[in-house]
């Protein structure tokens, strides 16, 4: 018989918890990021060389459910596509078209006026780099990253504050992608939060020793946005 309360008991509690929980929902946000910065393929072409500023739209999508144990869901993807200020024979050193995806899988540690993420995932790179030669290199890899993400509110205000990081140093790889941005949110209600926001973003790649070159990039600077709740 006590075992039988005790049963229900932990029953309710876990209902009551669930209860509690937030809602499943779906975040979404579309920006702008305006990018510029330096690469390095030292192998075959002098360091540091500058790149122009380019600009490419940055998706993220999150899926979030109060099921305990079972970690919420992120996918964020941005295209890189430049090409060296530097020139030979009025060609760019070298051009970089780059695919960047980041699957993560996290949980929420905090929800509240602060809220904190922490979680795993997969950042991939496909795409390739072509010297003024015609020689190219192309990329396809996995590495592994751990996600960061913390954010502070300003009751009553609709603005915010966030800062969010994915990192790895893996297998000759070493990757680091941070943003910090500020966000007012417009629209708050039970069925959709939409709100503005404005940042500044750095993402560093260096590969060492892929396809017997060195391949280091940079690329930084602001965005802008919009986020959707529902």
């Amino acid at each position: 018989m006590k075992i039988l309360k005790m049963s229900f008991l932990m029953l309710g509690m876990s209902l009551s918890g669930l209860a509690q929980a937030d809602f499943i929902g779906v975040k979404g946000d579309v920006g702008y990021w305006f990018y510029d910065g330096k690469a390095n393929m030292s192998s075959q072409l002098p360091d540091d060389q500058d790149l122009d500023r380019k600009g490419s739209a940055q998706l993220s999508l999150a899926f979030e459910h109060p099921i305990p144990f079972l970690p919420n869901a992120k996918i964020r993807y941005v295209n890189l596509d430049t090409q060296t200020k530097s020139e030979t024979l009025g060609q760019s050193n070298y051009k970089i078209n780059l695919d960047h995806s980041d699957f993560i899988l996290y949980y929420e540690l905090l929800d509240n006026i602060v809220s904190v993420d922490a979680g795993l995932g997969a950042t991939v790179l496909n795409g390739d780099i072509t010297a003024y030669t015609g020689k190219r290199i192309d990329i396809d890899k996995t590495y592994p990253i751990a996600y960061l993400s913390g954010e502070v509110k300003l009751p009553f205000t609709g603005l915010s504050a966030k800062g969010e990081a994915t990192y790895t140093n893996f297998n000759d790889a070493k990757i680091t992608d941070a943003l910090a941005e500020v966000k007012y949110k417009f629209i708050d209600n039970l069925v959709v939060d939409l709100g503005l926001k404005a940042g500044y973003r750095v993402l560093n790649i260096d590969l060492n020793d892929y396809d017997s070159n060195d391949l280091k990039f940079e690329f930084k600077g602001p965005y802008v946005g919009l986020e959707a709740h529902f």
